[in-house]
């Protein structure tokens, strides 16, 4: 599998240990990062459905109650 971190032209041996556990470390928090901000959009998404569910049944047993 080809990760983002190696290159295909040059080895692993043009580069430190270190070099490249450092840009696999980035590579890793950026991924990271991305899922956060992907999830707190889900979490975000899920809130509004679950307010907007919980204002029709409240709309809804008012309207039968008045009815």
């Amino acid at each position: 599998m080809f990760l983002p971190w190696e290159t295909l032209c040059c080895g692993k041996s043009s580069y430190s240990r270190r070099s490249y556990n450092e840009r696999r470390l980035q590579f890793l928090k950026w991924m990271r990062d991305d899922l956060e901000a992907k999830l707190a959009g889900i979490n975000a998404a899920i809130q509004t459905v679950e307010r907007q569910i919980d204002e029709d049944d409240t709309s809804t047993s008012t309207s039968t109650t008045t009815a």
